[in-house]
């Protein structure tokens, strides 16, 4: 392998054990499958798989622009958002990133991948991110909003006062779990060209498995992105899984009340694992990010392993007594809960 790549630390994503079943709560995937007009949409594409998908995937594009309001020249579709995030990294960091020390673990990949100059702005001791941080800072801002492994969110206006701080340079604004309680930056797209707003299926529309993200920007930040998908992989998304976002996107009913369950399973665990002595920091994601005085992070996190039950955990210093907890089902929780209980009774 090339010697650039000599001291690349590559992205770890949540452990998938097939030892024995477990109640995955692990990695932000939502509890429920697909909506049926998704699974019917990616059922009539079986065969046509002899057939390149088109890669303009222009009629996701305009389901997607119809959403979000906006037109299909201000909309990018990536196998992943991370694919997006990535292309942004490529086409915007000559001049240097800059992101919180706690976050999403691929940016500082990302920027490991390419070379480039990065910042890392500690958070506040809550976890909490300082807008004024990241005010005339002359690179390119990314910041994942709700954050994560936090949970915690910005306001659109806190978010508006970093992109006008930053005139010259693009802010790239990640909301993969903006559906869960946050406040969407798409309606700042229209009116700052520096602003590019990257979603993805993943989460809220339960497709995770399927590999499929989106950008939203001024059609010249598009077109820049373009120009790298192009470049590198034109068919980046299949026809099955395009075919089941625009299925998704078209019962948007069925996402909407799948992530009001979601928060209303948040807000029942939050105050369950309370009773039992956790803080548990507020969140505007599916998951919770939680402590307890009573049992050390990792010992919670591997007593829950040995009882079939996943959650994540972060061996750093600032984060080693925390737990990330994805929001499951209620059955998923309620086992996650009495396997706590368990545990500290012991």
């Amino acid at each position: 392998m090339s010697r650039r790549f000599d001291r690349l630390t590559p992205y770890t994503p949540g452990e998938q054990p097939v030892d024995k079943p477990y109640v995955k709560l692990n990695t932000n995937e939502s509890p429920f499958p697909p909506s049926d007009k998704a699974i019917a949409a990616a059922k009539a594409e079986l065969e046509r798989l002899h057939l390149y998908p088109d890669p303009t995937c222009g009629k996701l594009r305009g389901a997607l622009a119809q959403r979000y309001g906006v037109t299909p020249d201000r909309v990018m579709v990536g196998n992943g958002s991370d694919e997006v995030l990535s292309f942004a990294f490529m086409a915007y960091g000559d001049a240097g990133v800059a992101y919180p020390d706690i976050t999403y673990g691929f940016y500082s990949v990302f920027a490991d991948l390419y070379g480039l100059d990065a910042k890392v702005i500690p958070l506040r001791e809550d976890f909490s991110v300082n807008v004024e941080d990241y005010k005339g800072l002359g690179r390119t801002i990314f910041i994942a909003n709700p954050n994560a492994p936090t949970g915690l969110c910005l306001t659109l206006a806190e978010i508006e006062e970093i992109v006008t701080a930053n005139p010259d340079n693009v802010v790239v604004v990640d909301e993969a779990y903006v559906d869960f309680g946050g406040e969407s930056a798409v309606v700042l797209t229209d009116k700052y060209q520096n602003l590019l707003v990257t979603g993805t299926f993943s989460k809220s529309r339960s497709m995770a498995g399927a590999r499929l993200g989106f950008g939203i920007a001024c059609p010249s930040l598009i077109q820049d992105l373009e120009t790298l998908r192009y470049s590198t992989n034109p068919y980046n998304v299949n026809r099955m899984t395009l075919a089941a976002g625009w299925g998704q996107l078209a019962d948007e009913e069925t996402t909407r009340q799948n992530c009001q369950t979601v928060m209303d399973n948040r807000a029942y665990t939050t105050e369950k694992l309370t009773e039992m002595g956790f803080d548990v920091i507020p969140s505007c994601a599916n998951f919770v990010f939680a402590t307890c005085p009573k049992i050390e992070g990792k010992a919670l996190y591997l007593k829950l392993k040995e009882a079939g039950i996943l959650v994540r955990h972060f061996d750093t210093e600032r984060l080693k007594e925390y737990n990330r907890i994805t929001i499951g089902s209620r059955a998923q929780m309620d086992a996650l809960l009495t396997a706590i209980k368990t545990i500290l009774e012991a």
